[in-house]
C-alpha cells in the first residue's frame, strides 16, 4: 500500500497488483497506432502521400515523416 497527498490530506492507495506486475502491465501500453494517428495515416495515403512511421533517427520520434517534403508530424492523443 502506498500513500498519496491530495488537497493536503494523506490518503492510502491500494493496488490490486504487486509493484512488479504493475510495472510490467504499464510497460506493455504502447503509444503507437492510436485512432487519431490511423485517421491521419489513411488520409495521407489516400491522397498520394508516402511517409515513414515512427522514425528513430529524428528527435522526438515523430509519428509520421514525409521525406519528400522534409516534414515531420507529431500527433498527440489523450
Amino acid at each position: 500500500m502506498s500513500k498519496c497527498v491530495w488537497n493536503g490530506y494523506i490518503c492510502n492507495m491500494s493496488d490490486v497488483h504487486s509493484k512488479k506486475v504493475r510495472s510490467y502491465t504499464m510497460s506493455q501500453i504502447k503509444g503507437k497506432n492510436a485512432k487519431p494517428e490511423m485517421l491521419v495515416h489513411r488520409f495521407l495515403h489516400s491522397n498520394g502521400f508516402r511517409y515513414k512511421l515512427h522514425d528513430d533517427n529524428l528527435p522526438g520520434k515523430p509519428n509520421i515523416v514525409l521525406p519528400k517534403y522534409k516534414t515531420m508530424v507529431k500527433i498527440y492523443t489523450q
